[in-house]
């Protein structure tokens, strides 16, 4: 990688979990993805890099916790808070919920890089960062910052969604950060009087999205109640429901994303050096 991507002390493989818009599922996939990697026996951190809206403290359970601060002056380190087993770090632990963010995007990415480079991991296999949506500031800076293993897309089978997730994937493209593939949230409903599936935003548009960019479907999660109550309440489905079948879902999801992994691992997935512009 280029010079100035800093490795993470203590972390070993850096997945981003993105979406090109909000209100697909990016957190609930993230959270839920960091407790099926942990559940798979890897040892997971979760970064919550959603800078604007950390939604993280809540769907972790952790409510008003502090960081313990660690180090000597100038050199001191926040303690990931641990939750269901993983290792967390948010913008939401260190500001109250009354205080909204109302930063312009150098103090964001400011922000950003505080979270990532003074976090006393403690010896993790995958840190799951939880992207803001978008194609911004906060992503470009992820990837210059650090060497990112590869990104995650999150998206719904709906038309728009899909075309903002096509922008995440160019994006990434753009900064040499590999997609390992694509989750497809609320793919289908399955009604919970009789049981009739239906494709309430369209049908295969994971699968096809995939194709298109040569990447995989990494797998489709049902529009499901439980998923969105469960992380609400601060257990989201695997640490609340192990043997359910949605658990079982990013369970599978997990298993290929390791997979992808060690495969890349293996052919000498080395990029090229990033190069940055000012232009």
């Amino acid at each position: 990688m280029a010079s100035h991507n800093q490795s993470i002390p203590g972390v070993k493989n850096i997945i981003a979990v993105a979406s090109g818009k909000g209100g697909v599922g990016k957190s609930t996939t993230a959270v839920n993805l960091a407790l099926a990697l942990a559940a798979e026996g890897a040892r997971v951190g979760i970064l919550d890099a959603d800078i604007y809206g950390p939604s993280q403290p809540q769907m972790l359970g952790v409510g008003q916790q502090r960081p313990k601060i660690i180090g000597e002056q100038g050199q001191q380190k926040m303690v990931p808070i641990e939750a269901h087993g993983i290792q967390s770090i948010s913008m939401g632990y260190l500001v109250t919920e009354e205080t909204p963010m109302l930063w312009r995007g150098p103090m964001a990415t400011g922000a950003l890089q505080q979270l990532l480079m003074q976090t006393a991991w403690d010896n993790l296999d995958y840190l799951i960062i939880d992207m803001p949506p978008g194609t911004g500031d906060i992503q470009i800076t992820l990837a210059q910052k650090v060497p990112v293993t590869g990104a995650v897309i999150v998206t719904t089978p709906q038309d728009i969604a899909l075309l903002d997730a096509k922008k995440g994937i160019e994006m990434f493209r753009k900064v040499n950060v590999p997609v390992l593939g694509v989750v497809e949230n609320m793919a289908v409903h399955i009604c919970s009087n009789c049981g009739h599936a239906e494709h309430i935003f369209g049908e295969g548009g994971g699968e096809r999205i995939a194709r298109a960019y040569q990447t995989q479907l990494l797998g489709s999660l049902p529009l499901d109640l439980s998923i969105c109550t469960q992380a609400d309440a601060g257990k989201p489905s695997v640490a609340a429901d192990p043997n359910s079948a949605i658990s079982h879902r990013y369970r599978e999801i997990a298993r290929k994303l390791l997979v992808i992994v060690a495969q890349q691992q293996e052919s000498g997935g080395d990029l090229p050096p990033i190069e940055f512009s000012d232009d």
